[in-house]
């Protein structure tokens, strides 16, 4: 899901920095919009965004936990360097070895058949060699000594100070609408499927009691308990191209169907000679949720004509 990338002070105070907060406080107002006409947005946040942003209501700090649900590459390799640091821990807090013995089992500690040094780090960002976790960080080796420290200021760049200014210009521009502490009467994972992320009901049953026929056809019309028909049995990806093409969002708002403003309706497109209904493509009216369906002769006639209107109709604006 959507997650700031990391940018430190100099990135931030450059134009391109500028421009990126200046989008996170849009995105912000933008989100808070949504919500108040009740409109599922088509973004995926990750849900830690949301924990991140509401850190100091909730004193939710950074940790590897987190950066997993991130970032599960980082994760999965900093869970491999965090083995020397809590095996230097073992050494060191072991009141049998003494301070040689310390100092030398220390130096040859192996993880997965590999040594520290082997690893070639310096204190910057893992995947962002431009950002230093510390002043001259490029020139500084990570080392037995200091792999603790190390693992602690990436899991900051990553999920506090790194990404810290772009979740304030968000919740900023969020707050411009209505409060974003509004928001703690939520969990992290509600939001996600308050934005975006949210499974709808596709039955036959519910688009029979959701969607209205007019206009030469009623919902007893073979056309449209076919069309319902179909619309219930597509998959994912169909059912975006189908909301796009006939609403001009690929989700439906919060309540489905049934909260669709004006009511979905389906009318039947009239043929002229020398075509018959089969030769039309179904159009529609995205402003009033409004598809002129022609009345196709079978199902497998109507699946295909419907298909090539969802897919070639993308984006298209013509009389209909």
């Amino acid at each position: 899901g959507l997650f700031p990338r990391p940018l430190n002070q100099e990135e931030l105070s450059a134009p391109n920095g500028e421009r990126i907060l200046h989008l996170f406080k849009m995105l912000g107002k933008f989100v808070a919009r949504s919500m108040i006409d009740s409109r599922i947005i088509d973004i995926h946040f990750n849900p830690i965004f949301f924990r991140i942003g509401d850190a100091p209501s909730t004193g939710i700090k950074p940790s590897l936990g987190a950066v997993k649900i991130v970032d599960p590459g980082l994760a999965r390799s900093l869970k491999t360097i965090k083995k020397f640091a809590l095996a230097k821990k073992e050494i060191d807090e072991d009141p049998n070895r003494t301070a040689a013995q310390k100092v030398a089992d220390t130096e040859s500690i192996v993880i997965d058949n590999v040594r520290l040094d082997d690893l070639c780090l310096d204190f910057t960002l893992p995947g962002y060699p431009n950002i230093e976790l510390e002043d001259h960080g490029s020139h500084k080796r990570v080392t037995i000594e200091n792999v603790d420290i190390y693992l602690e200021k990436v899991i900051d760049m990553t999920l506090g100070s790194g990404v810290r200014q772009q979740v304030d210009a968000f919740r900023s521009g969020f707050s411009q609408v209505f409060p974003y502490s509004a928001l703690s009467a939520f969990t992290p994972d509600e939001l996600v499927s308050l934005f975006g992320k949210v499974e709808e009901d596709w039955s036959l049953e519910t688009l029979t009691d959701s969607i209205k026929a007019d206009h030469g056809f009623n919902m007893d019309s073979r056309s449209v308990k076919n069309l319902l028909q179909s619309m219930s049995e597509f998959d994912v990806q169909q059912r975006r191209d189908f909301l796009q093409f006939t609403t001009g969002s690929p989700k439906l708002p919060i309540g489905g169907f049934r909260s669709l403003t004006p009511m979905f309706t389906v009318v039947c497109k009239p043929s002229e000679d020398p075509y018959t209904s089969d030769d039309y493509l179904p159009s529609v009216m995205t402003c009033v949720n409004y598809l002129k369906l022609p009345d196709y002769t079978t199902i497998q006639t109507m699946k295909k004509q419907l298909y090539k209107a969802m897919k070639e109709g993308q984006g298209a604006f013509h009389l209909s």
